[in-house]
């Protein structure tokens, strides 16, 4: 509870520095900081859902957490740019500083320790170190880490390349574009909670090999439909597919990862964010090598699903009977 308030605290003070920044250097600055604030909701949240939950209510949580991941990008270009028809960049930072205030009030009221006294893990950060390194060896935990990592990664190169694949090359105009992105975003929203009411019925790692196989034939489709040159409508069928995996992938991995953590939840978490976000850095990039063609943007997510696949069938073991 303590290190959420703090991380609020601290995207409180990033937001309002963000705001009255006077030159570029110092906004750099603060937006690193308000960046590194934020990811502490998104860590603490995964550890106090598992500190609280197991099972099939533990993937539920984390496919209703997909859905507002899903919906935050469809939203937040609307309503930013509604917001610049009011007011300049400083005020947008301004309404990041109220919602950190919101934020906070409402933790404050309505949170409560999630962990006992007695399962808590002492000993600073030596402990949390260690904690991580004992993590790291963990082959069915760094497996299926890794695994929705890369999915994420092929997201990030989707994300990073749409707007040049779909604008440039196929001709939309940012209206069209958004809603293109939009659609996609909502496909994602819809299959996390198909893969939550899937797994009550059939398990969380059925639903998640299900979830890597969909992606493989999707990813495949998309590098066939770019390398033929494929119409527009030819392309966002397999696209869509291909972003809707991660809503089924994601809650999925996250569950089974997270179950058998306990005491070391808020280090899982941290590392399961770790992965996602590094590897999804290093997916744009790659993305860019090939130009802004449909075929490297492909390329990337095929390849980003494929060392998904592998290294969940290397490293994942089946449950024991």
């Amino acid at each position: 509870m303590r290190p959420l308030l703090l991380s609020l605290v601290l995207l409180l003070a990033a937001s309002l520095w963000c705001a009255l920044a006077p030159n570029i250097d110092q906004l750099l600055i603060a937006r690193l900081l308000q960046g590194l604030a934020g990811a502490g909701g998104a860590v603490i949240s995964r550890a106090i859902a598992r500190d609280l939950y197991a099972g099939h209510e533990l993937t539920r949580f984390f496919a209703l957490l997909m859905l507002v991941n899903g919906l935050a990008p469809i939203i937040a270009p609307v309503l930013g740019g509604a917001m610049l028809q009011l007011m300049d960049w400083r005020g947008i930072f301004g309404v990041l500083a109220a919602i950190a205030v919101l934020l906070f009030t409402l933790s404050s009221l309505k949170l409560r320790e999630s962990l006992p006294v007695e399962r808590r893990s002492q000993g600073g950060i030596l402990a949390m170190l260690m904690s991580l390194g004992g993590l790291l060896t963990q082959r069915q935990f760094m497996g299926l880490c890794l695994t929705q990592g890369f999915v994420m990664a092929g997201m990030f190169a989707y994300i990073g390349a749409s707007p040049f694949v779909l604008q440039q090359i196929y001709g939309l105009s940012p209206q069209m574009f958004s809603l293109c992105f939009a659609v996609n975003g909502v496909g994602l929203i819809i299959s996390a909670q198909l893969a939550s009411r899937l797994s009550a019925r059939w398990g969380e790692r059925l639903v998640l090999k299900g979830g890597l196989t969909l992606a493989a034939v999707a990813s495949l489709l998309l590098l066939l439909a770019g390398s033929l040159h494929a119409p527009l409508a030819l392309l966002m069928v397999p696209l869509f597919f291909s972003v809707a995996v991660i809503g089924i992938v994601g809650p999925t991995a996250s569950s089974l990862a997270m179950q058998s953590q306990g005491d070391k939840a808020g280090s899982a978490s941290a590392l399961i964010g770790v992965c996602m976000f590094a590897l999804g850095a290093c997916s744009v990039p790659i993305t860019g090598l090939g130009g802004t063609s449909s075929v490297s943007m492909a390329l990337t997510i095929v390849g980003c699903y494929a060392i998904a696949i592998v290294l969940f069938t290397l490293l994942v073991r089946k449950p024991q009977a």
